[in-house]
């Protein structure tokens, strides 16, 4: 314990705690969630949506975007259609897979929602805890998603999110197990979705690319995809495909930076496996937005990855592991 530091209050809830809370009202009524304040940053995680981080701050101005609907409960699976886009509330990140990332599969007799099951699943054994380790105040959340079905797969997901006193980073481990007897597709993506004012006018992104492609063409775009304009109303989006060069540890880091404020996010990622990397750029009146995703996949959909033989996979018994690192620079 920091005995100094406490000589100057009364509780550590002064300066940093993690709460469970439950929404009562709109379209969030019934969302369990955890509150969690560590100094400067402050984010919530929701319980019911995977424990996936649905808001995030840093010295009170907002990093993430929110979408029109705002925080949602319920709309468990969104398995018509493109129905998911009037429940994905954006956040400063959800979870996109396994069984499938993007476009849906609207095949009658096995539908697949967009984005897949796992950022609408709720957590089950989940804990919650903020305790001096030496003189480090950690504040760690820690549940478990299961993705199964009656004669079909059996995906486990046990994430941990941590935070400590003083830093500026929150970073999610995830183990990834299938604990079917057969083997399963395998797509990820971490959708990461910064939003007003660390996204306005004049930020920048920055991705150590080395080509660019716009989704729907075959050549290296010459599209600004790292500069940030006004929004315009009904202006259409755009995703690019980024070839990523990673560094000699095998991570990258992609950043969007608002020089106005001083301030930027990075999100770091390793690429044994999220080798890919895709980036949406909305600057459309009302949806502001860039997602930086990490991902080992593309965002056409599992029939997509299956066509083009670039269909990831899972073994029965087997575990991946998933780390991601989301800083404030």
């Amino acid at each position: 314990m920091n005995r100094d530091l406490m000589k100057k209050m009364g509780s550590m809830q002064q300066m940093a705690y993690v709460r469970q809370v439950t929404f009562e009202e709109g379209a969030a009524a019934g969302l369990r969630a955890y509150e969690v304040k560590a100094g400067e940053l402050a984010f919530t995680v929701a319980a019911d949506k995977c424990l996936d981080i649905v808001e995030m701050s840093y010295k009170g101005v907002n990093l993430n975007f929110l979408s029109k609907p705002g925080l949602m409960n319920g709309q468990r699976f969104d398995s018509n259609g493109f129905e998911a886009q009037k429940s994905i509330m954006g956040g400063m990140f959800f979870t996109c897979g396994t069984s499938n990332v993007g476009r849906p599969d609207l095949n009658p007799d096995a539908p697949l929602p967009m984005h897949g099951y796992l950022r609408s699943t709720p957590a089950e054994h989940v804990c919650a805890d903020a305790f001096w380790d030496g003189d480090v105040y950690r504040i760690v959340i820690s549940g478990e998603m299961r993705q199964a079905a009656l004669f079909g797969e059996n995906i486990v997901l046990r994430r941990t999110i941590s935070a400590e006193l003083g830093s500026s980073e929150v970073k999610i481990h995830d183990e990834y197990v299938n604990e079917g007897y057969g083997d399963e597709p395998f797509m990820l993506l971490y959708h990461c979705n910064v939003g007003y004012p660390l996204l306005d006018a004049g930020s920048v992104i920055e991705v150590p690319a080395v080509e660019t492609v716009l989704k729907g063409e075959d050549k290296e775009t010459e599209r600004p995809w790292n500069l940030v304009g006004e929004a315009v109303d009904l202006l259409p989006e755009e995703v690019f495909y980024h070839k990523i060069r990673f560094d000699e540890d095998g991570k990258a880091r992609v950043r969007v930076k608002n020089p106005a404020l001083g301030m930027g996010i990075c999100v770091e990622f390793s690429g044994e496996e999220l080798p890919n990397f895709t980036q949406w750029k909305s600057m459309a009146s009302g949806d502001y937005v860039v997602g930086l995703e990490p991902c080992n996949c593309h965002v056409d959909g599992q029939k997509w990855e299956e066509e083009n033989g670039t269909l990831r996979r899972i073994l029965a018994g087997e575990k991946k592991v998933v780390e991601l690192g989301i800083r404030v620079e």
